[in-house]
């Protein structure tokens, strides 16, 4: 029997990148997988991914920077399934102008919802159900700027993924006595669609060096089937060939 055989997972920005790759990943491991995303037509191609591999999925489609939003789908996973094991807080974006020079309220917005905010919303949603049971495992994709601030990924970016760790340690402060586990994952660069949004393109060669979606997705899917009594708090997974350390190696060959 797969591990994860009789769990409901909610797999949040899961149309493509990582989100797409960790419900794949759960869905082989057993996992009845509700997609969600803003746009329906990339989660209709996650669940026939999921469908073809055996697996078994629900497309429930939303902006997750409205909190109504987010009640109205988990008070729908409940209604359908009574319960919500494992949520997989991926959803995420970032922008092009992201110097503070470049920076305005409302892009500024955009970004702390889509990143931090919209976290917040699924874990208050999915944790009653979770402490019912006493039993559940959040998971967030947060960044390696979400450990060091990076000018790279902008202030914005940088303080919503700060805040999406200290929101995990904070949960495990409070909910461990429920049997609730939470786990901050910080990647640094994988070769996702969020690399469109850079200001300096990244070339294909560079992209290949990079962690891709599927080691990113596996590690949640391992988080996932931890046992019960154990909790990784928080995870970093950087590629080999790590282009801020050659960076430093060649300013010291210079």
């Amino acid at each position: 029997m797969a591990a994860l055989t009789g769990k409901v997972a909610w797999v949040t920005g899961a149309g493509s990148g990582i989100g797409q790759a960790a419900a794949i990943a759960l869905a082989k491991e057993g996992a009845t997988v509700v997609l969600t995303g803003r746009r329906k037509g990339p989660l209709d191609q996650t669940a026939a991914m999921i469908k073809k591999a055996g697996g078994k999925s629900e497309v429930k489609a939303g902006d997750l920077m409205k909190a109504a939003v987010v009640t109205r789908i988990a008070k729908g996973i409940e209604k359908a399934y009574g319960r919500c094991d494992i949520l997989v807080n991926n959803a995420g974006l970032n922008i092009l102008e992201r110097k503070w020079s470049q920076l305005t309220p409302a892009s500024a917005e955009t970004v702390i919802d889509g990143n931090l905010a919209s976290a917040f919303y699924c874990v208050t949603a999915v944790l009653p159900m979770m402490r019912k049971r006493k039993d559940g495992v959040l998971i967030h994709t947060s960044s390696m700027a979400g450990r060091y601030p990076s000018i790279l990924s902008g202030a914005a970016y940088s303080a919503a993924k700060h805040g999406v760790v200290a929101m995990s340690h904070t949960i495990n402060m409070e909910e461990c006595v429920n049997g609730i586990r939470s786990c901050a994952v910080c990647p640094g660069e994988v070769a996702t669609p969020i690399l469109d949004k850079r200001p300096v393109p990244i070339t294909k060669a560079e992209r290949a060096r990079m962690a891709q979606s599927e080691d990113v997705g596996d590690l949640i899917r391992y988080i996932a089937c931890l046992p019960a009594h154990v909790v990784i708090n928080e995870v970093m997974i950087n590629p080999t060939w790590n282009r801020g350390y050659v960076a430093a190696l060649q300013r010291a060959k210079s």
